[in-house]
């Protein structure tokens, strides 16, 4: 066996989403950087784990960094838009993702990318990692690095390199996590050791056939009107919300259909452990009850439609998948946590007041703001049997539910055990009850990028990771040419505003510029906040009628009433100051299967 070496500045392994953006932002910052991942794919969660209906960072304020870059190239790539489904304000394929990703880091000529990787063990002198020594096609290879990030959904890197990891449950009295078991329970209740993890899905894609059955599937029976029920263990997977709308839940572009149906669907409860405990054959044998049971719940389903679903062809060859219309991957929601400097709990990602608010901004001790990332999801996490009680972290803004703001200090990246060690996707330092907000597939987009930056301006002034100058990296991901990348929480100032970057810097010299609403409490200009024109926007005319709880629809001419939603700031704002019937004029994209109107702005005589 050839025994080749190496050596490079920036070491990514990489298959995470998370991965691939450290990757890129480490190569344009700077650095010469070597990725590495275990299939042909590199998307992780967004491509190949075919999770193509993000969660968390959808309102314009947070839609900043490779998170934002992403989402406004797959406007551009998908012609029939991103409104698509009513899990997500965004549905895609898995192949125009990937190939935005591939396409981004082709065009970086000081970034490698070698697929179809396995770790054989990774070398360890004191405090720093020297080596990682991987099997290609073409022999093993022995790559010396300074610094190596682990940019896996499950932190595959961490017990190779013997470093502490967390995997699993933390006792409430560990930090004091309101919605954390206690360690009686963990100790007593079988429930903690039969379910180590949250639930992963193994994707599988459905395909909507046009000739819809003239029966409706929500009726439970065929044309010949002969019943069709779910078999178990599925009887009860669509009771909450009929056939049809579970089957609309993730609708992608083409009539695609991402089915990851949390609610006794395709979810996987059993012997996770097996995806940690360091044997092949037992990881294999998961792997393949994961993939048999998501390929029951689509048959299942193509069942019971009557043949409106079909299977999808979603994973063309190449993609690493064993077919079609299953995912190159699961969808992995936890794995092995890193020990940090910091460790985020759940305590930082909750209001500190009802309504439109923020989480507590993470200060370190001489009084700076730490942060490198905003996130928002609610936090959710998924287990067999009822949803786990969480403490509440979400308020009615823009005619919907949306998550409560939070930062992610820089020094949760960073190994507490290892001087050059990054985490860049799910295995960075936090909690398991947080780990339920800070998953999700925008939030580790960001995540990836600060680790990336970090990678590369550790290079460039020779310091370890720990060591860098929080406010240098700040202001790179603030400045970011083609990416800039939001680390304040501010929630009236979107990606478009034309002084983003100058009210992102003020925050950091001065915090007291962010009020406790999370709004801009500096001097303000009167400047236009129109959003750039979207492919799909059109003028919709009616009258805009509040319902006095946070909602709002919109009657058209025809009597028909469209339930209104916003992702924008100033058009929220304007609804919320309505409190009678008012005749007003938007542009706004339809979207049929939610079904709402996602209001972009006031056109014509009603604007502000």
């Amino acid at each position: 066996m050839t025994k080749q070496t190496c050596q490079i500045p920036v070491l990514v392994w990489g298959g995470g989403t998370g991965g691939v953006a450290a990757a890129l932002q480490a190569a344009r910052s700077g650095a010469t950087t070597l990725l590495l991942t275990p299939g042909p794919w590199l998307g992780g969660m967004v491509s190949t784990a075919g999770v193509c209906c993000p969660d968390g960072n959808e309102l314009a304020p947070w839609q900043t960094g490779l998170w934002g870059a992403f989402l406004r190239a797959l406007y551009q790539a998908e012609p029939e838009g991103l409104d698509q489904n009513w899990v997500s304000c965004f549905g895609y394929r898995p192949t125009t993702a990937e190939g935005i990703l591939q396409n981004w880091v082709r065009a970086l000529p000081n970034l490698q990318w070698w697929s179809d990787c396995q770790v054989l063990q990774v070398e360890r002198s004191g405090s720093s990692v020297q080596a990682v020594l991987i099997q290609r096609s073409d022999g093993v290879h022995r790559i010396a690095c300074d610094v190596v990030i682990d940019g896996s959904d499950r932190g595959d890197l961490l017990p190779l390199v013997e470093t502490p990891f967390r995997l699993g449950w933390e006792a409430q009295e560990l930090w004091g996590e309101p919605s954390a078991p206690s360690a009686q329970r963990l100790k007593s209740e079988g429930f903690f050791r039969e379910q180590p993890v949250q639930s992963p899905t193994w994707v599988v894609m459905g395909q909507l056939q046009s000739n819809r059955p003239s029966a409706d599937p929500d009726s439970g029976f065929d044309q010949n009107g002969t019943p069709l029920l779910l078999s178990k263990p599925f009887e009860q997977a669509c009771a909450a919300f009929g056939l049809e709308r579970t089957i609309n839940y993730g609708r992608l572009p083409g009539g695609l259909v991402m089915l990851n149906w949390p609610l006794h669907g395709n979810d996987w409860h059993r012997g996770l452990e097996r995806a940690f405990n360091a044997d092949p054959k037992a990881e294999q044998e998961l792997m393949v009850e994961m993939q048999a049971h998501s390929q029951f719940f689509a048959e299942e389903l193509q069942r019971c439609s009557a043949g409106w679903l079909d299977r999808g062809d979603a994973f063309p060859k190449g993609a690493g998948s064993p077919e079609p219309s299953l995912a190159g991957m699961p969808y992995w929601r936890e794995g092995r946590r890193m020990i940090g400097v910091q460790t985020v709990i759940e305590q930082q990602l909750l209001p500190q007041r009802t309504g439109q608010s923020i989480a507590a901004l993470p200060f370190n001790e001489a009084g700076e703001l730490e942060s490198i990332a905003v996130g928002n999801y609610a936090n959710d996490h998924h287990y067999p049997g009822p949803d786990w009680p969480l403490a509440p972290k979400s308020c009615r803004w823009g005619g919907r539910w949306s998550g409560t703001p939070f930062c992610i200090p820089y020094q949760a990246l960073v190994s507490a055990d290892l001087d050059n060690l990054l985490a860049a996707d799910k295995c960075f330092s936090t909690s398991h009850m947080a780990n339920g907000a800070t998953r999700l597939q925008p939030l580790i987009f960001n995540v990836g990028q600060a680790a990336g930056a970090a990678a590369a301006l550790s290079i460039r002034l020779r310091r370890p990771p720990a060591t860098l100058p929080v406010r240098l990296l700040q202001d790179l991901l603030i400045e970011e040419p083609t990416a800039p990348s939001g680390i304040v929480p501010l929630w009236d100032t979107p990606w478009h505003h034309p002084h983003w970057h100058q009210r992102q810097r003020a925050c950091l010299d001065n915090p007291e510029l962010l009020d406790a609403n999370g709004c801009w409490g500096g001097s303000v200009e009167q400047v236009s906040m129109q959003p750039p024109p979207q492919p799909q926007q059109d003028v919709w005319s009616g009258t805009l009628f509040p319902d006095h709880n946070g909602g709002y629809e919109l009657e058209l001419v025809s009597g028909r009433r469209w339930p209104l939603i916003t992702l924008e700031p100033e058009l929220s704002s304007w609804l919320a100051d309505q409190e009678r019937p008012t005749t007003v004029e938007l542009l706004a994209v339809a979207n049929p299967w939610g079904p709402w109107l996602r209001g972009i702005s006031l056109h014509g005589s009603s604007k502000i």
